[in-house]
């Protein structure tokens, strides 16, 4: 998987470079860079969702930094769809250059549109596409693809060059009976088979679940007797842009006689987006505003809530922890959590799930019943695209090592030399020419952390710290020393927080710091860094060796 770091060589002419900037080693930062004779095309631009281990870090960027210098050579942003992990770097981007052509359907532009709004970004270049479309893009000539996924108006986009042809399929899948009755374009596929397709660039994150994806429509005897049995409150937790899900909730709420409210502010802004464009159908009199809920029985409403991953901050993670100021949970009530997981967030959703149990709800998850249906082409369906596109080079996409591997094993199954298939990582640099595609290179593509106000002003050392002093606890020595008397004038005070109960614990370490400060004093130590670094090295040891624990140690030694 992983290529030795090196700088690549310098882009021959009419040679297609593509660089991964995210979503290669993790689902989510969706982003892929482009580059030929000297022009460069950007598709997608998604964040990466904080981990446990990431403490008080908001959002994760893709690459952007590598390609900061050059937004002025830029041709157009090409957004496949509006899922967070695909458009939510978007305002990170325009701020960088506001002017940049973006590119995308219907639906995902009006989603972009709200969530620049909220990040105050105008004047911008939205264009519309939609599938079937032709467009040019200085030296980059872009046809659209209707897709099926989890979220309508999704595109696929073939990209014709000088160098080849590349296919990305955004996410998709294959699902023959979609909601919204718009087909994967398999005849569009299959007439860039008979072209000739230089490059494939498919959706990984099901790789490695054989098969084919259950269909939307296999879920509805499921959740039509969650609505059924529900005597009380019932709570749906999706995505916030599940516009499909939502319809589903929507028409089971009026086939129960059960109003519906949003909560969560994500949930309530797309659904308003998605309704105003006609991809949300919502019957007369059905939706009600929070802040009428208690004019109504419990049996009478169905919460569509945000939380389904589990978010912290999330409307279903504040009602399952009574932080909620309106809502509440308990014996009798029912949360259906209409998701799949995604990799990473497993201990935040079981936490979500674990706390509303506690509380007495009874909760119903992928787990325990056909709630919920991937967006994603399994195993199978990758296989049919192989075999009706025949490419001659495949880099898989959109998934941990694990997915990007098993996709490459697919097309390697199909015919697909091995050499010619690339797992690579983020910042992996690979060349196009005369139909070969291979690896040049590899750059540096950490993460750029988004922590409040603050973009990149934070790194892996912040967050080991954060990490240390949120597990270890913190502990500060004081000293005040006499440099010229060379005495030690009084301490060390040592106090601790998040280690132990009580400071009296560090009574048996205090003279022998105090020792080792006059020592190094009458030995002629002037200069009180190092002696803050003794305190620290003494007491880390002190605290490793009776308490096997590793705390933050602040030492400050001040001169009299």
């Amino acid at each position: 998987m992983r290529e030795t770091l090196k700088n690549p060589p310098k882009l021959a002419a009419d040679t297609l470079r593509v660089i991964p900037l995210g979503g290669h080693g993790d689902i989510g930062r969706n982003m892929s860079c482009f580059e030929i004779n000297s022009e460069l095309l950007l598709i997608d631009c998604g964040v990466l969702f904080p981990s446990d281990d990431q403490p008080g870090v908001d959002l994760i960027l893709p690459g952007l930094h590598l390609i900061e210098d050059r937004l002025d050579t830029v041709q157009g942003l090409v957004l496949t769809h509006g899922h967070e992990d695909h458009i939510g770097a978007v305002p990170y981007l325009l701020r960088r250059r506001p002017d940049l052509p973006v590119y995308g359907s219907r639906l995902t532009l009006a989603l972009v549109q709200a969530k620049l709004r909220e990040h105050r970004v105008g004047q911008t270049d939205l264009r519309e596409v939609r599938e079937g479309d032709r467009v040019q893009a200085g030296q980059f000539n872009l046809e659209f693809f209707a897709v099926n996924h989890s979220i309508p108006d999704a595109l696929a986009v073939a990209i014709r060059t000088k160098a080849g042809s590349v296919l990305h399929t955004g996410d998709f899948k294959m699902d023959q009976l979609p909601l919204d009755h718009r087909l994967t374009d398999l005849r569009g596929f299959a007439r860039l088979g008979e072209e000739g397709l230089d490059l494939f660039m498919p959706d990984s994150t099901n790789a490695d679940t054989p098969g084919f994806t259950t269909g939307e429509r296999e879920i509805e005897p499921a959740m039509e007797r969650v609505f059924a049995q529900a005597q009380k409150k019932l709570i749906v937790a999706c995505f916030a842009s599940h516009v499909h899900r939502v319809q589903q909730v929507m028409d089971a709420a009026v086939r129960h006689r059960r109003k519906v409210v949003y909560v969560g502010r994500s949930m309530l802004r797309n659904m308003t987006v998605a309704r105003e464009l006609g991809f949300l159908r919502v019957p007369e009199n059905t939706l009600i505003e929070l802040k009428q809920i208690d004019d109504y029985r419990d049996d009478e409403v169905v919460i569509i809530s945000t939380g389904s991953q589990g978010e912290p901050l999330s409307a279903l993670s504040r009602i399952s922890n009574h932080e909620h100021p309106v809502i509440t949970a308990g014996p009798g009530d029912v949360v259906l959590l209409a998701s799949s997981l995604i990799p990473g967030n497993e201990n935040s959703v079981y936490r979500v799930i674990n706390a509303l149990t506690r509380n007495g709800v009874n909760v119903v998850h992928k787990g325990n019943a056909l709630v919920h249906v991937s967006g994603h082409a399994s195993a199978g369906e990758l296989l049919y695209c192989y075999n009706l596109l025949t490419p001659k080079n495949v880099l898989p996409v959109h998934g941990e090592a694990r997915h990007l591997i098993a996709n490459a094993k697919l097309a390697v199954s199909t015919g697909v030399p091995a050499e010619r298939t690339f797992a690579v990582e983020d910042g992996a640099v690979i060349d196009l020419a005369k139909g070969v595609a291979r690896v040049v290179g590899q750059l540096e593509c950490g993460y750029i952390f988004v922590d409040g106000l603050t973009e990149g002003e934070i790194g892996d050392a912040e967050l080991t710290d954060r990490k240390i002093l949120g597990e270890e606890g913190f502990i500060t020595v004081i000293a005040v020393v006499n440099l010229h008397s060379a005495e030690l004038v009084s301490g060390p005070d040592i106090h601790a927080r998040g280690f132990a109960e009580d400071d009296s614990v560090f009574d048996e370490i205090r003279p022998e710091l105090a020792a080792a400060l006059t020592r190094a004093l009458v030995d002629g130590a002037d200069d009180t860094y190092v002696l803050q670094q003794l305190l620290r090295r003494l007491i880390g040891r002190w605290v490793n060796n009776n308490f096997r624990r590793r705390p933050m140690i602040l030492p400050i030694v001040v001169a009299s």
